[in-house]
């Protein structure tokens, strides 16, 4: 078997479990059973330039290869074009997108940078799987070194429509660089047909029925492979007894109450604001639930230093006092508000406790939230899944309860239903989703990229 050689921004530590994001929870899951190496920022930050060696490390199965970046290096290619331009734009985002010359500057510089650290300990028979959106100029860097190794690509978050991508200075560019990979795979058939459309339109290139694009001589795969997180562990976790998630749930039990759950980063394209909105107009249309439900809100911190994540950790904090001070009795608080990093293991606990899990994204590319949530289900009681039609999972999780994440009345009608549903339709729904995601998981989604990227011959030509 070929080594696998993973590149992403960040490298997660392996030796934690609280891990925020579904890249880290993905990559964490699969590398885990296959093993490899993954290559990524070490996360820290130097004054001056330094290019010293990749740091390695061995984890279990894993080895680690880690380089820092520059404090300019974090400005203007993360902080910069990855998170103030092209986050926005593939969040369709385009009244957040902050272009600068200099940020552009930073992406190619730390790109060539990252290819430098990867081509000192490439093997000539590696594989190598290039993750998101920080990086998609690597393979066009590599292939400059001389890198004739075969190259994957997947986008964790969504792709947006050619109009969209064509607002971006340089975007022709950039779709040049992602056609470098020999394969690109994508979250949903939705996203790869919007770079299907963007290569027809702008690049002339044809696309095959089966979805190859043909560039010159050269095809290039783009597939849709459906991130999947390791279904059995997360049961096991789910299962294991917690003491403090078992008082509160003997608690509320005692009391009557059920607990609407909710796990994000903090960003704005989650749809927080709307989804604090909505349960306040719970309370509203169906008074009767009052004192009987509670909305917890787990907000990782992440890219502090944005302005537009300053403004909505503010929102949301003002509106979840707002809803306790208008809503609250002396033993009843509606909103809990939870800003900081929660172990996975007590997530499992909190999700298997809780009976709507409440996934409302205004677009992401995938969203394992609402993946995890169905696996800590107990398949005797289970709760309900209330999820965003703009999250890459409602083209696979067609038993949860789909909503607009836009229409706060749609998402309180839907927060009532879930709250009041029979047994035996949420034994139901929760047998055909448990068999989805179980299909979908880590190793299946490892294995059809592995698949497609393996396909054809070894390497390209010099």
């Amino acid at each position: 078997m070929n080594r696998l050689v993973v590149v992403s921004n960040r490298v997660a530590d392996l030796t934690r479990t609280a891990q925020s994001g579904g890249l880290a929870v993905g990559l964490a899951d699969s590398l885990r059973q296959r093993g490899g190496v993954w290559m990524g920022w070490d996360g820290q930050t130097l004054k001056y330039e330094d290019q010293p060696e990749p740091r390695i490390r061995k984890i279990g199965t894993v080895t680690q290869a880690t380089i820092p970046l520059t404090e300019q290096d974090y400005s203007e290619y993360y902080l910069g074009f990855a998170n103030s331009v092209l986050w926005p734009l593939f969040h369709y985002r385009l009244d957040l997108v902050e272009y600068k010359t200099v940020f552009l500057d930073g992406y190619r510089r730390v790109n060539a940078k990252f290819a430098d650290a990867l081509m000192s300990i490439l093997q000539p028979d590696d594989l190598i799987w290039i993750h998101d959106y920080h990086l998609i100029p690597l393979a066009a860097e590599l292939r400059q070194r001389g890198c004739t190794q075969r190259i994957g690509f997947f986008l964790h978050i969504p792709f947006p429509p050619p109009e969209i991508v064509a607002a971006v200075p340089r975007h022709r560019w950039l779709v040049e660089c992602l056609l470098e990979f020999d394969v690109i795979g994508f979250q949903t058939n939705t996203d790869r047909g919007n770079l299907q459309h963007y290569v027809e339109d702008h690049l002339g290139c044809r696309v095959e029925a089966d979805g190859r694009i043909k560039i010159g001589e050269r095809e290039v795969i783009a597939g849709c492979y459906p991130i999947g997180i390791d279904v059995d562990s997360f049961v096991e976790m789910a299962e294991r007894p917690n003491d403090e998630v078992n008082i509160e749930t003997q608690r509320r039990e005692i009391l009557g109450r059920k607990q609407i759950i909710c796990v994000d980063r903090l960003d704005y394209t989650k749809g927080l604001p709307d989804r604090l909105r909505a349960f306040a107009r719970l309370l509203e249309l169906y008074p009767e639930m009052r004192k009987t439900v509670a909305l917890m809100q787990i907000a990782t911190p992440t890219r502090e230093e944005v302005e537009a994540y300053m403004d909505i950790r503010t929102e949301l904090e003002a509106l979840s006092g707002a809803i306790n001070g208008r809503f609250a009795d002396f033993n009843w608080t509606p909103v809990r508000y939870i800003h900081g990093i929660v172990p996975r293991d007590a997530l499992a606990a909190l999700f298997r406790a809780s009976q709507v899990g409440f996934v409302t994204p205004l677009r992401d590319g995938m969203n394992l939230v609402a993946k995890e949530y169905v696996a800590a289900q107990a398949a005797e009681n289970p709760g309900v899944l209330v999820l965003s039609k703009f999250a890459g999972a409602a083209e696979e999780l067609h038993e949860a309860l789909i909503v607009n994440p836009y229409d706060v009345d749609d998402m309180a009608r839907n927060l009532c239903r879930a709250l009041t549903m029979p047994l035996e339709e949420r034994q139901e729904r929760q047998k055909a989703l448990m068999k989805r995601i179980c299909k979908h998981d880590a190793k299946d989604w490892l294995n059809a990229f592995m698949a497609a990227l393996e396909k054809g011959e070894t390497k390209r030509a010099a």
